[in-house]
């Protein structure tokens, strides 16, 4: 095999911007109006486990109330942890959270810090600036800082709320002049930076003395990362300290060794001039015997060495946070990957139990030390019984997914590896009726895991782990298998000197020509057709294989190697031919064989811009054409950067115009259905492009600004996966692929509705969805907008309508009686059912209330057609549901279970019909008494009808029952019978037990014989009364049959 050299650069007629410049027209024939797009939103999905959360606080007098700062944004719990709220949506910018502080004195106060400081090579994103709420995060205000990138720590004055401190760790990538700590005495309106030492060394911690708020301590730190590798320590880091509320700093220094990485402070609020800090200090080659724990008792003037404890400063980088027990001088606790507690100043230290490892920060009532809250790498949790017992993370939509990858079971299932956490499998929609623990799996791989399987028979499920490990999930047998193609665990090991060289996250894929067939990819591509068991590799290096970044991490203290640079990062499997294979590496080279790896050719875009190939795309409607998605944020920069070729790789033109910097593109992928309908996923969330890229524009709708890190096109779904906010689904892209832009805004449309299921998931119904849109905002009072549901033969089975009161409530499974009627596109679903029954008052039947309105019958399985109309305008279309696809069953099984629902359908509408005309009968008759006073003879007809209707009713249903729990003291009548056979048989999932006909055929026959009664009252009383009354008064008063 070998590897060809044929690096190409784009056309310069795809420049970004040039061909737009000649044809002016696309940027309008490419743009979808907003107003076409209403109606198309994102569900949750969860799983609901939580991602890494990285500052927390609590506030100070309501031990309820806490804030946590997550890659998901800021949330918020009223109710000690038992469920957390999003309350940055819709506010930020982006989604990575650095601090969050509540004023002390003010808890209407929140200022929030953007860009996470334990920054990851992978799984980390960069911030905004800094926010600020004055009304307990209702509403948010951007306040500056907006290039500081990272924030290690905001802190507000406990005197003054306008007065705020601000840790800007910078740019983990590059030098920059933002580094610092930052002061506003006016909430933002004006900053002044306070501390500065050079633009390596970014303000890494800061923290007030709890008992004099102007006296303030804070760390800088000299680091840089690079895509290779990271520095940690150099002549910027050091401490400092104000006692001027930030003003002015000294350096405090004496007694701490001379060659200092990063650090963590913290003051004591029980004892005066007690300072704590950890220390990573050391040489060129390893961290030294002086890091550790060290302390002051002069406020930071002199220091003394307590522990050289290599927990608490081991993965400094990543973790080694310090907090002193606001009401103990000796009870400090370190946060590293466990977390721990010292009760005698450091000197011994024992450790906590909590949901997860990994700890980065922590907050402690200063009113009840056993009172606190942690972050750690699992979400936030809380303790009353200081670190015994905590709160759940399970209740937390947080995590990082690095891919996304689906089956084909129904509902499908979602996989990735969940960054600090386990490989994951969820149904796309709530199987188990929960958002617990219950509601996910655990499958092959960790953290990091792509996960591949047969989509179509998904018993084996792979997934990767770290270095290159990788193993077998059984999902019948749940045993777990290690199918790695060369096992070399290499921790600390440098990357040249190992056989292959893997990335944190190593592509791993099966085959969709051959299921046997397994790729995994270090710096080659592994070949695997026997479920692991023998591996061939079917690639030379297909990096640019630079020895000089595939050392040790360049780093000047701490030493660790995880990952390798000059590795493979994407790998995708043409869906044309399985000898097509195209790989992309993190320093940016793309190749591709087409005789299944015998002969590689690269066809890097753009020559070479070192950007990682994140992802790549064989278009379902063109096997010549390709998008590649190859982002260079680990320099820095930003920028999106798309590439397409539509000749196989010979020439590529860039296609980003519409995504902004700072959205810069992790993947793109293409609709199967429509042709250059694309999607890229950003740093900031989702962009669309309806014509192969040359235009894009945001496709946010309701899903939250975050990193979009994988896109899978699923049938009619967007399947995507973020990094802060779990799984997400777009359930339904029809408008989209039926032209959703070319809607005249003047007139009403009707979209055709998706083939549909009619199924029941757990805590999710399906229901058919229907997309429409409105050339005008309605005016309900006028006429309400109608929509209709016809069967087969013409009949219309269902109205639903809009009217001035609720024409804005949505439809939905169960309660779909009003829908939207909005200008632009709106959304409504059919449950599948008839027209309710008539509404009686004051019936209670077992799970109804006293107002009973029955739902109506569920329609069988087929073809039907809905209709809209609109203030003259009228349009159709047709609309067909299967029953649940997983029940296994014959047509005629299935057909018994609707034939018997109509029957009991036409006689439960009977008798509720007859309920109601029979009670209207007496109401009338009853007021028509009381008008008659002095005409007795039409006083006794009336009484005549009252008394036979009461008579009858009592043999209809339990007139004793006046409370929803009588229905368990009287007996049920015909009326509740019939109820509660409807409900069963309308429910029930074929094929039915055999007596169910018959339990219906008894009931039916009681109520046949009470109908001749009802009729003989309408003929009889009734009758007798209309006839009097239209002699006196020429008109009958009274309804009947």
């Amino acid at each position: 095999m070998g590897l060809k050299s044929n690096l190409l650069t784009y056309a310069m007629t795809g420049i970004v911007g040039a061909g737009l410049m000649a044809t002016p027209a696309s940027a309008v024939d490419g743009i979808i109006n907003e107003d076409n797009l209403k109606g198309i939103e994102y569900r949750e999905v969860g799983p609901f486990r939580g991602g890494r959360v990285t500052t927390v606080v609590g506030v100070v007098g309501d031990s309820m109330t806490y804030y946590m700062g997550s890659m998901g944004g800021v949330w918020k719990t009223s109710n000690a942890g038992r469920t957390w709220e999003n309350v940055s949506d819709g506010s930020f910018g982006t989604a990575s959270v650095g601090s969050v502080d509540v004023s002390p004195t003010d808890p209407n106060v929140v200022v929030v810090g953007m860009g996470e400081s334990p920054y990851r090579h992978v799984a980390s994103s960069y911030g905004d600036g800094v926010y600020l709420s004055t009304d307990a995060a209702k509403t948010w205000k951007h306040i500056g800082l907006k290039d500081a990138r990272q924030i290690s720590s905001v802190k507000v004055d406990p005197k003054d709320p306008n007065t705020i401190l601000v840790a800007v760790q910078g740019s983990p990538w590059e030098p920059t002049e933002t580094r610092g700590v930052y002061k506003t005495t006016d909430a933002g309106e004006n900053w002044e930076r306070v501390l500065f030492s050079n633009e390596n060394s970014g303000a890494i911690d800061m923290k007030l003395d709890p008992n004099n708020s102007r006296i303030i301590y804070a760390s800088l730190w000299d680091q840089n990362r690079k895509p290779w590798g990271m520095r940690s320590g150099g002549p910027g880091s050091g401490l400092y300290k104000s006692l001027d509320g930030g003003d002015t700093w000294n350096e405090i220094t004496n007694g701490l060794p001379d060659y200092l990485g990063k650090m963590a402070i913290t003051p004591s609020g029980a004892q005066d001039g007690l300072v704590y800090a950890l220390v990573e200090a050391g040489d060129d080659e390893k961290t030294g015997e002086d890091s550790g724990l060290y302390k002051s008792t002069d406020g930071g003037e002199n220091w003394s060495h307590v522990t050289e404890n290599r927990q608490l400063v081991s993965r400094s980088w990543y973790y080694m946070h310090l907090y002193a027990d606001p009401n103990n001088a000796d009870t400090i606790y370190s946060l590293n990957a466990p977390l721990m507690k010292s009760t005698d100043g450091g000197k011994s230290w024992s450790r906590i139990s909590t949901p997860h490892g990994d700890h980065h920060g922590h907050w402690i009532n200063p009113d009840n030390s056993n009172n606190q809250i942690n972050a750690n790498d699992g979400g936030a949790t809380i303790t009353f019984d200081g670190g015994k017992s905590w709160t759940s993370i399970h209740n937390q939509p947080t995590a990082q997914f690095y891919r996304v990858n689906t089956d084909n079971s129904f509902p499908y299932r979602m996989f990735s590896g969940q960054q600090d956490n386990s490989s994951v499998g969820i149904a796309s929609k709530g199987v188990s009726g929960d958002m617990g623990e219950d509601a996910y799996i655990t499958v092959a791989g960790c953290e990091n895991a792509h996960v591949a399987m047969d989509r179509d028979n998904p018993r084996y499920i792979y997934g990767g782990c770290y270095l290159g490990q990788l193993n077998e999930y059984d999902s019948e047998t749940g045993v777990r298998r290690n199918v790695e193609p060369y096992r070399e665990l290499g921790f600390g090991v440098n990357p040249k000197e190992r056989t292959y060289r893997w990335k944190w996250n190593a592509p791993v894929l099966v085959s969709t020509h051959d299921t046997s067939v397994i790729y995994h990819a270090s710096n080659v591509i592994h070949k695997s057709s026997d479920r692991g068991v023998t591996w061939t590799d079917i690639s030379p290096d297909l990096t640019k294989d630079q020895e000089e970044y595939q050392q040790a991490n360049p780093v000047t203290i701490t030493r660790e190697i995880t990952d390798s640079y000059n590795a493979l990062l994407a790998v995708t499997e043409s869906p044309y031919d399985a000898n097509v294979i195209w790989a992309g590496s993190d320093d940016g080279m793309l190749s591709k064989t087409e005789d299944g790896g015998t002969n590689w050719e690269e066809v890097t875009p753009n020559g070479d811009n070192d950007g990682m190939i994140n992802s790549i795309e064989i278009s379902p409607h063109d096997p010549q054409t390709v998008y590649v998605a190859a982002p260079r944020y680990k320099y820095d920069d930003h920028k999106p950067y798309i590439f397409k070729t539509t000749n196989n790789g010979r020439s590529w033109k860039s296609i980003t115009d519409g995504i902004p910097e700072g959205a810069f593109v992790r993947v793109v992928r293409e609709d199967p259905v429509r042709k250059d309908m694309l999607y890229a996923g950003t740093e900031t969330g989702l962009y669309i492009s309806l014509d192969g890229g040359d235009n894009w524009q945001p496709f946010q709708r309701n899903l939250p600004v975050v990193p979009v890190t994988d896109i899978q096109v699923k049938g009619r779904d967007l399947a995507i996966s973020t990094q802060g906010r779990a799984f997400w689904v777009l359930d339904d892209l029809s408008p989209l692929r039926q032209g959703a832009e070319d809607r005249d805004e003047d007139k009403m449309y009707l979209y055709k509705p998706e083939l549909a299921y009619d199924a029941r998931v757990g805590n999710m119904t399906m229901s058919a969805v229907i997309y429409y849109t409105l050339g005008a905002e309605p005016d309900l009072k006028e006429a309400p907008v109608k929509m209709e549901i016809l069967d087969g033969d013409g009949n219309v089975i269902r109205t639903m309508t809009s009217d001035a009161k609720t024409g804005h409530d949505g439809g939905g499974s169960g309660s779909a009686y009003y829908i939207p009627a909005n200008k632009g596109m709106n959304k409504a679903t059919w449950d599948y059912k008839a027209d309710k029954y008539s509404e009686i008052k004051d019936l209670y039947v077992l799970s109804g209330g006293g107002d009973n309105i029955t739902d109506g019958r569920t329609m069988r399985p087929g073809d039907y057609t809905v209709r809209v109309s609109y203030d003259g305008e009228v349009m159709e279309q047709p609309l067909s549901f299967e029953y649940d696809p997983r029940v296994e069953i014959s047509n005629a099984q299935l057909m018994e279970k609707y034939d018997l629902t109509d029957n009991i359908d036409a006689s439960l509408r009977d008798i509720t019909d007859s309920i109601k005309t029979a009670r209207d009968a007496r109401n009338q008759a009853s007021a028509q008494a009381k008008d008659a006073a002095n005409d007795e003879d039409l006083k006794k007809l009336a009484q005549a009808i009252v008394d036979a209707v009461d008579t009858w009713e009592a043999k209809v249903v339990s007139v004793d029952r006046t409370y929803f729990q009588d229905t368990l003291n009287w007996p049920d009548m015909v009326f509740a019978d019939l109820q509660d056979i409807y409900r069963v048989v309308d429910a029930i999932v074929p094929p039915m037990t055999k007596r169910m006909e018959k339990r219906f055929n008894d009931v039916d026959a009681r109520w046949q014989a009470l109908k001749p009664e009802y009729q003989a009252i309408l003929s009889g009383p009734v009758a007798a009364f209309n006839e009097a009354y239209f002699a006196k008064r020429n008109k009958v008063i009274l309804a009947s049959e």
